[in-house]
């Protein structure tokens, strides 16, 4: 005998919502394949951990639960259900999203915490870094006259960045672009400005924004800090996660 299924509703700001409305919104605003995804990456994670035998235990949940309390000044018991109420979930819908987190990241380093190394050392270049200045200007014969000023010593790099780049931050910045990785730049660009010396003016190079004037100030040497460990490990599980789920759904 088939039974209809419940519609479930939420109370939010004491007006009812329904499931079957959340639903309907989600796919209006083309949000639905998004969720499905996740859902589907979170069956995934959960089927690889049973398989592996990777565990999350309580002890895991409440040291996770009590950073989160922390970090969040939830000092007492009530300020977490309030903050619960108001986010509309249940503890038990906090601890299920707080296990669910810490099994892909336990999963993570069980699967790849040995491939790190190697892969900085295969992609060392990669995470080299440079303080970069550039100056962008919309046409090329702009860009060759401030050139030309800056090598005749008429203006420094940094006047012409704050008198003609066509960005406001970085003409505020006198055309400081901050840190950034070789592979930011699209590999002609990238190859050209990461070949030249320090101060060394490079350019102009054309892109899709306009007419570039590089300039580097400093060389960082890439080191496999606790930061960038992470960042490889988040990068090789996604790039697991992801073959794992066109798996999924070719065969499906």
């Amino acid at each position: 005998m088939n039974q209809e299924k419940k519609d479930i509703t939420i109370d939010f700001q004491g007006i009812s919502i329904t499931s079957a409305e959340i639903i309907a919104f989600l796919k209006q605003e083309m949000l639905i394949k998004g969720i499905c995804q996740k859902i589907l990456h979170q069956k995934i994670i959960q089927k690889a951990a049973r398989e592996r035998e990777v565990k999350v235990t309580p002890e895991d949940i409440q040291t996770e639960a009590d950073s989160i309390r922390y970090n969040k000044r939830l000092e007492k018991a009530s300020d977490t259900t309030a903050w619960l109420k108001d986010q509309i979930v249940t503890a038990d819908d906090w601890e299920a999203g707080i296990f669910n987190r810490l099994l892909a990241n336990k999963l993570a380093e069980h699967l790849f915490e040995q491939e790190v190394e190697k892969y900085f050392a295969q992609n060392k270049s990669n995470f080299e870094q440079f303080i970069l200045y550039q100056i962008v200007v919309p046409y090329e014969q702009l860009a060759y006259e401030i050139l030309y000023q800056i090598e005749e010593e008429e203006i420094n790099f940094y006047q012409a960045a704050h008198l003609y780049d066509v960005d406001e931050r970085r003409r505020h910045h006198c055309g400081y672009e901050g840190k950034v990785y070789r592979w930011s730049f699209q590999p002609d660009v990238a190859a050209a400005v990461f070949s030249a010396s320090i101060g060394e003016v490079i350019g102009p190079l054309k892109t899709e924004q306009g007419y570039h004037l590089f300039m580097i100030e400093e060389f960082i040497k890439a080191e496999l800090t606790p930061q960038r460990r992470q960042e490889i490990l988040n990068r090789l599980f996604a790039e697991w996660l992801e073959g794992e789920f066109n798996y999924a759904i070719h065969n499906s």
